[in-house]
């Protein structure tokens, strides 16, 4: 075979794969069904759709000379044939045959893409040699359900083999399609327009040239002149108003039909974990049966992507820690298999509560309590006085497990604190219910789609920030002598309800300006604006110094660096071009509960003083640079930004500043080489130097410290009450 033919060969083979792993993928699920109590008219659809993919699926293998999984899939089919027409029974022991071929097909077609198949191996012809024995009728004694011997070069174990995902390619429907194709049309138009209006405002531009080459520009003619400019501007402004609500109806509906392009059911996730349940619990010797609700719902692409993980590592608990053995449910009089439930349901505000439920052992408040105290996430003290449902709240913390071993699947205390991570990061909530000997029951929060999302922008301290408007509870105005002081704490009354008030700066640990004449009170009228924010059972009213509106927004990551900042979810870009940084609603309403709980007060700025102070920020990412520059200038300082270590060297040796904040990693030169050429400058030595990186490492620290850096803050923990109390004891 020539070169040619060979790239087409690996090619086409590449094209087998996608379809391959759909085919194995609904083979499996139905199969995984087929362990079930199906009646008669169901089963024979499992049968008959199982025995079309397998016929299919040889077919394509043939194309593309697959021999390998062509003649596993030959029998395969055959077994099945004999089962539609009922020339053989299924049973427990035919069903682990089954799922040993799906396997083993998985193994080969992770090699499809190979210029070379390779031999048929020893395992293949044993298979084989079942899959035909219980085509007719007849079973060796071999084990069928045994872990697959894998083909050369493969993983052995079936559960080794990575769970597929359908998420990495989509089919997406022609109806979906058309409406795109349509609005992408349509954007010619736009084209037109832009044309068109420049055409006028060339015409305006040359009506002010004439007026001024005119050699006499007497009074009339002066007035003649702005009577037709006026007009002309006025017919230009008109149609610009048109055209941007032809725009704006544009855009949203592209948006809209994008989002719809990205929606996927929820079924294109969960078709690989029963076969996943069923592995697991195998291996462990238990039984349990996988039921799913909400299969059909439709949701974001992406977030279907992220919740991949929180779900495998929440399946593994429930199967590790919650449901028993089977004859340890016997003597609790529990069917001998358990039953895991994962249950999606569309709610108000574009979200899906989703809920996994386990008929277990339950989680034990007690365990936990132990477990976290000998962890050192909290003391014995504070454990005592914890409630059984802030106590449960500890197992997503890191570090805290209560299995008595460590294995292969948990034990580590790490799975449920990376799913309340992934959670958070998609904007969703999650809690948990148990009840000891009868079960536990996690339910997600999350929005059905990413991106864009409504907030309320509000102003604190003469600084933007954004709510997600899903968590507003209710926007109101309140008077100053209407907040009350109960038990030290300060409140107000909202529908009949005393409720927490805090001031959002004070919360959010950002000084007040004394020239700005804000102290967290407003307003002449005695009046001040307060947002009450709901989430996960508590409402908390959040003080603020204006509302100034509700309306889309396009959320951006903070990126790598920054995703850990407190009570800063993301940030979005308002028309002006101005960055505000967007509310993790969590993150705010346990910082309120710290504020209220320890009744900390933020001091007042320090006006002139800092004002006087000027700060030269090195960033290379301009959201992370806009971010620390708003924090500064919130305290107070003079804020001046540089894009990498080459800019803000150029700027240190030109100007007169009192301290320095830089990235470590960053394009020309890095926050180590500007600290280094800052020191190595007998005018700039002793220059304080704050690097703030997500380079976290004990050696990266000490190349910092070497460098001559005057502080060293790891964005991962990064916050900006640190990075003020760092700026304050160096200048």
């Amino acid at each position: 075979m020539n070169e040619k033919d060979l790239e087409f060969t690996k090619r086409l083979r590449a094209i087998f794969k996608v379809e391959a792993e759909e085919h194995v993928r609904v083979i499996s699920a139905g199969i995984a069904e087929l362990d079930k109590k199906l009646p008669p008219e169901a089963l024979e659809k499992v049968i008959e759709s199982v025995f079309r993919e397998a016929h299919t699926l040889k077919g394509a293998a043939r194309v593309v000379n697959l021999k390998r999984i062509e003649s596993i899939c030959q029998p395969l089919e055959s077994v099945f044939s004999a089962l539609k027409h009922r020339e053989i029974e299924l049973s427990p022991r035919l069903c682990g045959l089954f799922h040993r071929a799906a396997d083993t097909i998985a193994l080969l077609i992770v090699s499809a893409v190979g210029d070379r198949p390779g031999e048929d191996s020893v395992s293949d012809r044993e298979l084989i040699g079942l899959l035909v024995s219980a085509s007719h009728g007849t079973t060796a004694n071999d084990d069928p359900t045994r872990s697959v011997s894998a083909p050369e070069a493969l993983p052995a174990r079936p559960d080794a083999v990575p769970l597929p995902s359908t998420i990495n390619s989509v089919r997406i429907l022609v109806s979906k399609l058309d409406p795109l194709l349509v609005q992408a049309e349509e954007m010619l138009q736009i084209k037109m327009v832009v044309s068109q209006r420049i055409a006028e405002l060339t015409e305006i531009k040359q009506t002010v040239i004439s007026f001024k080459e005119e050699p006499v520009n007497s009074q009339e003619n002066k007035e003649i002149f702005l009577n037709k400019l006026q007009n002309q501007v006025n017919v230009v402004i008109a149609a610009f108003k048109q055209d941007r609500r032809m725009f704006d109806r544009m855009v949203d509906e592209q948006l809209e039909t994008m989002k719809q392009v990205l929606m996927l059911p929820v079924s294109t996730l969960l078709e690989v974990f029963p076969k996943f349940v069923r592995d697991l619990t195998l291996d462990q010797g238990k039984e349990a049966e996988l039921i799913v609700h909400g299969a059909e719902i439709e949701i974001d692409k992406r977030i279907l992507e992220e919740l991949k993980d929180p779900l495998i590592h929440i399946i593994r608990n429930c199967i590790d820690h919650g449901i028993q053995k089977p004859d340890e449910r016997a003597g609790q009089n529990k069917t001998a298999k358990a039953t895991i439930m994962i249950a999606f349901t569309p709610k108000e505000g574009r979200q899906v509560e989703i809920l996994i439920t386990d008929d277990g052992s339950g989680i034990d408040a007690g365990q936990v309590r132990a477990a976290a105290v000998k962890s050192g996430v909290i003391t014995e003290d504070r454990a005592r006085e914890l409630s059984s449902q802030d106590t449960l709240a500890l197992i997503f913390q890191s570090g805290v497990s209560t299995s008595p071993i460590i294995t292969e699947v948990s034990g580590r205390g790490l799975g449920l604190a990376i799913v309340r991570e992934k959670i958070d990061r998609l904007g969703g909530t999650i809690t948990l219910e148990t009840s000891p000997g009868a079960g536990t029951t996690f339910r997600f929060l999350l929005p059905l789609s990413l991106s864009t999302f409504r907030g309320v922008v509000v102003k604190v301290y003469e600084q933007l920030f954004i709510f997600p408007a899903v968590s507003v509870k209710r926007v109101m105005r309140v008077k100053n002598d209407e907040i009350k002081t109960v038990e030290n704490r300060e409140t107000i009354l909202a529908d009949g309800q005393v409720l927490s008030a805090v001031s959002l700066g004070k919360v959010l640990q950002i000084p007040p300006r004394k020239k700005a004449g804000i102290s967290g009170r407003s307003g002449a009228s005695g009046y001040m604006p307060v947002i009450i924010l709901a989430s996960e059972g508590k409402d908390i009213a959040f003080i603020v110094e204006e509302v100034l509106e509700e309306r889309q927004f396009l959320v951006k990551s903070l990126g790598r660096q920054l995703n850990s900042v407190r009570n800063i979810a993301g940030a979005a870009v308002l028309g002006n071009g101005r960055i505000v940084p967007v509310i993790n609603i969590q993150d705010l309403m346990k910082s309120a509960v710290r504020a209220v709980e320890t009744g900390s007060r933020i001091p007042e700025a320090e006006g002139s003083a800092l004002e006087n102070k000027k700060i030269l920020v090195a960033e290379d990412s301009i959201t992370s640079r806009t971010l620390v520059k708003n924090i500064l200038e919130a305290a107070g300082y003079q804020v001046v930004t540089a894009v990498d270590g080459a800019d803000a060297f150029a700027q240190v040796r030109q100007g007169e500043f009192d301290l320095v904040v830089s990235d470590v990693d960053m394009p020309r030169m890095n926050g180590f080489e500007l600290t280094t050429g800052i020191r190595a400058d007998k005018k700039l030595s002793e220059l304080p130097v704050v690097l703030v990186t997500a380079l976290e490492s004990r050696e990266d620290r000490e190349r910092g410290i070497n460098a001559g850096a005057n502080a060293y803050i790891v964005k991962g923990s990064f916050d900006q009450s640190n990075l003020l109390e760092v700026i304050k004891k160096l200048i």
